[in-house]
């Protein structure tokens, strides 16, 4: 069975920057489409960027978008988030997940066990 296993979040100020890391057990991760998902307290789950295997195919949820950069490094199975100019509202827990038939929606078969991310105003 595949796992995934994000890293990178933290606590950051406004205006500061973050990179999270999603690590693939297996090397069939450069199969699948990627994704980040979020999830804030009381919010349902979010999505909010994704990638096709091959690097394509990109999209962005309209609220992260030019701050926000998804990328993957097949070659290590691993994806990752680079977040610029965070904000207090993408505080959240930071989800990856993988092998989803279309990028914003999924549905996707693998997710990591998430890693939250806090911004401070």
């Amino acid at each position: 069975q595949l796992q995934l296993v994000e890293s990178g979040g933290g606590l950051v100020q406004a205006g500061g920057s973050l990179r999270l890391s999603c690590a693939a057990s297996e090397s069939t991760f450069s199969s699948y489409a990627m994704a980040w998902f979020r999830q804030a307290p009381g919010k349902e789950r979010e999505f909010v960027a994704g990638l096709s295997w091959s690097g394509a195919n990109i999209d962005y949820a309209d609220s992260v978008k030019g701050r926000f950069t998804i990328s993957r490094d097949n070659a290590k199975n691993t994806g990752y988030l680079q977040m610029n100019s965070l904000k207090p509202e993408d505080t959240a827990v930071y989800y990856c997940a993988l092998d989803g038939n279309r990028l914003r929606v999924g549905p996707y078969r693998y997710w990591g066990q998430g890693t939250q991310v806090t911004v401070s105003s």
